[in-house]
């Protein structure tokens, strides 16, 4: 099993950071502060809740004002850098949203060693106006972290962060801001305004295909940003977004599919194979996604779609082979019971098979 996010939070991570701290307020007790995070609790504690309980800690051996703490911070957070780091925003979130200017300035500091994009949103909630002129301004800095804030923190569905309910319902405000950052000039960036679009897309598709019309074949950096942020659109056979990209017509047959058991366990890896077959015309542009139609705790099932294939076949028949596991993940559990795997060639489901998946053996 890969190591989960929480677990970087380590004994010697938290002393490190207990001994900058001190480094840079001789009076913090570094010892008590290490102890007092690891308290009885510790163990039962999530990700964001251990984020969050080490920003507590922090603000109550500092035993500083506001804005003395934050300056303390400020320099002991050019230590620390990646995921773990965003206590530091947390701090800001948690004892900030009365101090506005020295709060933004301190987001703005602290994401160009980890992100603010959880912190940021509370500022949003407090005054939406306000904080996206602030994004927006952000989204022309200078450094591709900050830069990457201005559209990462007010994604409507950003994971593990608070609801943007109004942004959900209505993306307006943060346009602008995709807009100045369509042709950014850092992957770490794009890669954010492609996940926005696809977020906007699950609650307003409209919206996203029109900028993706839009933008389309204006820069190469620009076409991968749309044609990542249709991903779900594509996946869901949106005719609109499949024709966007030239994915129109299905001259395949599938044919010879096989899978390799009708009967696997929970940990087991299940491949199949097939070949698609255009008959007397060639195959053309073609996009291959499967579907895994999982059973879900209470007995009723849940879609998965996964990219299998994409290219231009200037043959008419092709052939084709894949291998998924049904390894246990941190965001995804197996239950027993009959599933499906469904073949979809530009967005039209051409084959389905079923399996049974038993319980893993112990």
């Amino acid at each position: 099993m890969p190591e989960k996010l929480k677990d970087r939070y380590t004994k010697p991570y938290i002393q490190a950071l207990g001994k900058a701290l001190k480094n840079q307020y001789p009076p913090f007790p570094e010892e008590d502060f290490v102890n007092a995070v690891f308290d009885q609790t510790w163990a039962l504690r999530e990700l964001k809740d251990r984020m969050h309980h080490i920003a507590v800690k922090i603000h109550e051996h500092l035993r500083l004002d506001y804005p003395e703490s934050i300056e303390v911070l400020k320099r002991t957070a050019p230590e620390f850098t990646g995921f773990e780091a965003m206590i530091f925003p947390d701090f800001v979130e948690t004892y900030g949203l009365e101090h506005w200017d020295l709060s933004i300035q301190a987001l703005h500091d602290f994401t160009r060693f980890s992100s603010s994009e959880f912190a940021v949103r509370a500022f949003i909630l407090k005054d939406p106006e306000r904080m996206m002129a602030q994004m927006l301004a952000w989204s022309l800095d200078g450094h591709e972290h900050v830069r990457r804030l201005a559209s990462e923190g007010a994604r409507p569905r950003l994971p593990w962060a608070v609801a943007l309910p109004d942004f959900k319902r209505s993306p307006t405000p943060v346009l602008p801001i995709l807009e100045n950052l369509k042709q950014d000039s850092s992957l770490y960036v794009r890669r954010s305004v492609a996940n926005h679009l696809n977020d906007i897309a699950k609650d307003n598709p409209d919206i996203t295909l029109a900028l993706a019309e839009r933008w389309q074949g204006t820069h190469p950096d620009t076409d991968w940003i749309i044609k990542h942020g249709c991903r779900t659109l594509l996946k869901q056979g949106h005719l609109r977004a499949l024709t966007l990209f030239g994915w129109t017509h299905t001259f395949g047959v599938v044919k010879k599919f096989t899978l390799s058991a009708h009967e696997l366990r929970i940990g087991d890896t299940l491949s199949f194979s097939f070949e698609l077959d255009g008959g007397q015309a060639l195959l053309g542009k073609t996009r291959i996604d499967y579907a895994v139609d999982y059973v879900k705790a209470r007995g009723h099932y849940g879609r998965k779609i996964f990219k299998l294939a994409e290219k231009d076949i200037r043959t008419r028949q092709q052939s084709f082979s894949k291998a998924h596991a049904f390894v246990e993940l941190s965001t995804r559990r197996h239950y027993p019971g009959e599933h499906r795997l469904t073949l979809l060639v530009n967005g039209q489901e051409k084959h389905t098979a079923h399996f049974m998946l038993h319980p893993a053996t112990h």
